[in-house]
């Protein structure tokens, strides 16, 4: 099935839904060029956060005034040889249409070179599978001396502004014109999925259009998946269907969460994702603990992330235990801030993955209901506390549960226990006698007594006397 993020990609600046005075600047800086008269900054920085148009707008820019596109992205090399081979080359010397004819720049013969994640430019150790230097060093250097030279625009698209200008990128506030994209206002969000069910013959409710634009907060990438989501092998779609993205929603905030701890250098910005995420701090760091080493390759990176994720989580267990809550922003801040500035290389893109810890324990959480009611009844019947009868009674109730049809079979009247707490305690390797309990009968035992007892006086005294030498200490399962 097509990516309705492709499929409904503008071609023109024109189809762009929001962010019309960003749009226009870009413009008149494009249309500068195309006249001839180059503009006193030769490269502009698209910056603002994923989904809103960034790369669209550049990619519709170039559509737009038939220049050819150079593009470099994060999975590239965008190191200084790659950057002056690629970009510089690309950015003083004239090019050729697509049939191969030779166009100058003075008759509209121009390529545009687009640098996406700009931000991103950290070294970082990577080898291709020739071995070719996948590394990032000296990639900033190379862009300042590029934008210099060039005699053809350029685009940087950025989500953190103040990453690519800090160290060596400092330069680059002088050089660049900055045009700040935001989230796309809700109604124009509306706008767009209308005609995308209108195109895909798909029947909306609007108030489950409207829900989709606000919960999507101006990212319209997210608001089209979304809508392709609830819409699958479906003609018509109401607010019911949003059910199927509670989950998922939430793994994507959490997600986008994980992308800025680990590519990103921004403290304050990280503290306020992580602040404002709906989930647990300490659930949180499940989640980067988990895909830490999927995304520090470097071994010194690795260790660095796992002492600050040690230390975050020493932080909280001294919160749960002597209830300190004056050290959960600290833990936070580690948490967080600490991973991200563990790294010294920066990595291409990686495929992040929930916490294999709160997976099991969802698969799980039925059966661990079944256990906490079957507890609680033992421990109410031999008035001791939850912990108690979890880690001493349980073993020895399941022990002569599955052993003794008898005691079984009073258990289940006594504590009223359920089918589900029967085969819970049974477990698959006794389950065979589930129907012995349920059928066993306290009449059809007794009888069965009867039967065996002695008929001369003699015998009925030597079994009494048998039976008090039996006698014993009664144990709390005699019941």
């Amino acid at each position: 099935m097509e990516d309705w993020t492709d499929k409904y990609r503008p071609k023109s600046l024109d189809e762009i839904y929001g962010n019309e005075r960003a749009i226009a600047t870009l413009r008149n800086w494009a249309r500068m060029w195309n006249e001839g008269n180059v503009p006193k900054n030769r490269a502009v920085v698209l910056t603002g956060k994923a989904g809103i148009g960034k790369t669209t707008s550049a990619l519709a820019l170039a559509n737009d005034f038939g220049w050819i596109v150079l593009e470099l992205n994060a999975s590239d090399a965008r190191n200084a040889t790659t950057i002056k081979k690629v970009a510089t080359s690309g950015a003083v010397n004239e090019t050729f249409d697509d049939h191969g004819r030779f166009i100058p720049s003075n008759r509209g013969g121009r390529k545009l070179i687009i640098l996406d994640e700009a931000d991103n430019l950290y070294e970082r150790i990577e080898k291709s599978e020739n071995g070719s230097d996948f590394s990032d060093k000296g990639g900033k250097k190379a862009i300042v001396e590029t934008i210099k030279i060039t005699n053809q625009p350029i685009i940087l698209i950025v989500n953190d502004y103040y990453s690519l200008i800090k160290g060596s990128g400092e330069i680059l506030k002088r050089m660049c014109t900055v045009i700040q994209y935001y989230g796309v206002n809700s109604d124009q969000i509306v706008k767009l999925l209308k005609r995308i069910c209108g195109e895909e013959n798909i029947f909306a409710d609007l108030k489950l259009l409207k829900t989709i634009a606000d919960r999507c907060k101006g990212d319209v990438r997210s608001a089209i998946n979304d809508l392709q989501s609830i819409s699958l092998n479906r003609q018509q779609v109401d607010i019911r269907a949003l059910d199927v993205l509670g989950y998922r929603d939430r793994e994507k905030i959490i997600f986008d969460a994980l992308r800025d701890v680990f590519k990103s250098r921004n403290i304050q910005s990280i503290k306020d994702i992580v602040h404002n995420i709906d989930v647990a701090p300490e659930t949180f760091l499940l989640w980067i603990t988990e895909n830490l080493p999927r995304e520090y390759i470097d071994i010194d990176d690795m260790i660095k992330g796992y002492e600050a994720v040690s230390t975050a989580d020493l932080f909280f267990g001294r919160v749960f235990k002597r209830q300190y809550y004056g050290l959960w922003s600290y833990a936070c801040d580690i948490m967080s801030g600490g991973v991200s500035t563990a790294k010294s290389h920066n990595y291409g893109n990686v495929k992040y993955y929930p916490s294999t810890w709160i997976r099991e324990m969802k698969n799980s959480k039925t059966t661990r209901g079944i256990r906490d009611s079957v507890v609680k009844k033992i421990g109410a019947l031999c008035h001791n506390s939850y912990r108690k009868s979890k880690e001493f009674l349980l073993p020895h109730f399941k022990y002569l549960f599955r052993n003794d049809t008898r005691f079984a079979y009073r258990m289940k009247n006594r504590l009223d226990l359920s089918e589900s707490e029967i085969k819970y305690l049974l477990g698959e390797k006794y389950m065979h006698k589930m129907k012995d309990i349920l059928q066993f009968s306290e009449k059809t035992d007794e009888k069965q007594i009867e039967i065996n007892v002695p008929v001369n006086n003699k015998e009925k005294e030597g079994s009494k006397k048998e039976k008090k030498r039996e006698i014993k200490q009664p144990s709390i399962f005699d019941f």
